[in-house]
C-alpha cells in the first residue's frame, strides 16, 4: 500500500522509513509538483490564473478609488499591482493552510513515515513559484509607466522572498496543525484575512493614515513587509527598519508555528 501511494506521487523506490537527505529532497519536489498539478487540474489557462486574480482586483480598486473617489495619487494602478501580488502570495497560502493535512494528503500521513511539515512546505513552495512567475508582470507594468527595475532587485527580491517565505511557512504549520483539532479555524482564518487586507497599506498609501496612528504599522506583522515590496518595486529601495521588523516577525511566526506543529504532530494520524 505504501509503495502504491508513492508510485502515485511519482516516487517508486522510496522506503517507508525515509531518512536520507536525497529522499527528503525528492519527496519535497514531488509533493510540490503534485500541488501545482492539483491547482491547475482541468484549467486550460494555467499560469494566467495566477496573475488574473490580482490584476482583476487592481482593476476594481482602480475604478473605485481613482475614477469614482478620485484619489490623488500618481500611477495608482502600478501602486496597486506592486502590493496585490505579494498579498496574493500571502493570502493564498494562509487561506488554504487550515486544510493542508486533509483531502488527498490524509492517506499519506496515515501510512507513510515522513516529516508532515513537508506538506505545508510543498504548498508554500507552490505559491512561491507562482509569485516569482508573476514578477515579470510587474516589470511589464513598470515599463508601461515608464519605469524600470533597479539593480537593488538583485538582492532585495531574494531577501524579501526569504523573509515572507519564512513567515507564511510558520503560519501554515501553525494553522494546519491547529485545524486538525479545532475545525472552526478555517472559518476564522477567512474572516481574519478579510480584515487584515484592509488594515494593510495595499490599496492606500501610508500617507493616508492619520499621523498619530502611523506608529501602528510597526505592530502589524505584514505591513512592513508589503511596504518594502512596494518600495523595492517602485523606487528600488528598502527601508531598513521595516526589514528588521519583518525579519523579526518571520522568525517569531516560524518558531511558534514549528513548536505547535511539533507538539501536535504525533496525533495527526489519530485524528485524520
Amino acid at each position: 500500500m505504501v509503495n502504491k501511494i508513492f508510485q502515485k506521487l511519482g516516487i517508486s523506490k522510496l522506503t517507508k522509513n525515509m531518512r536520507s537527505f536525497e529522499n527528503y529532497k525528492d519527496l519535497i519536489f514531488v509533493l510540490t509538483q503534485k500541488e501545482i498539478k492539483l491547482r491547475y487540474k482541468n484549467n486550460v489557462l494555467g499560469y494566467l490564473w495566477s496573475i488574473a486574480h490580482p490584476l482583476a482586483f487592481a482593476f476594481v480598486f482602480f475604478i473605485a478609488f481613482k475614477v469614482f473617489m478620485r484619489i490623488q495619487m500618481e500611477n495608482y494602478q502600478l501602486f496597486l499591482i506592486t502590493g496585490l501580488f505579494p498579498w496574493q502570495w500571502f493570502s493564498n497560502v494562509v487561506t488554504s493552510s487550515p486544510m493542508m493535512f486533509f483531502g488527498g494528503n490524509g492517506p499519506i500521513i496515515k501510512k507513510v513515515n515522513f516529516p508532515r511539515s513537508f506538506i505545508p512546505l510543498a504548498v508554500v513552495l507552490r505559491d512561491t513559484i507562482h509569485f516569482i512567475l508573476s514578477i515579470p508582470v510587474i516589470v511589464l507594468f513598470l515599463f508601461i509607466y515608464h519605469k524600470s527595475p533597479s539593480i537593488s532587485w538583485t538582492y532585495g527580491v531574494p531577501l524579501l522572498l526569504c523573509i515572507q517565505f519564512l513567515m507564511i511557512y510558520g503560519i501554515s504549520l501553525m494553522f494546519s496543525s491547529i485545524n486538525l483539532f479545532f475545525r472552526d479555524l478555517e472559518k476564522l482564518v477567512t474572516i481574519f484575512m478579510t480584515l487584515i487586507f484592509y488594515f494593510t497599506p495595499i490599496i492606500y498609501p501610508v500617507s493616508m493614515i492619520p499621523e498619530r496612528y502611523q506608529f501602528l504599522i510597526y505592530f502589524h506583522p505584514l505591513a512592513p513587509l508589503i511596504l518594502n515590496w512596494k518600495n523595492l518595486f517602485l523606487n528600488g529601495t528598502l527601508d531598513s527598519a521595516y526589514l528588521v521588523i519583518s525579519l523579526a516577525y518571520s522568525i517569531v511566526f516560524f518558531t511558534v508555528g514549528y513548536l505547535i506543529y511539533k507538539r501536535l504532530s504525533w496525533r495527526f494520524a489519530e485524528v485524520l
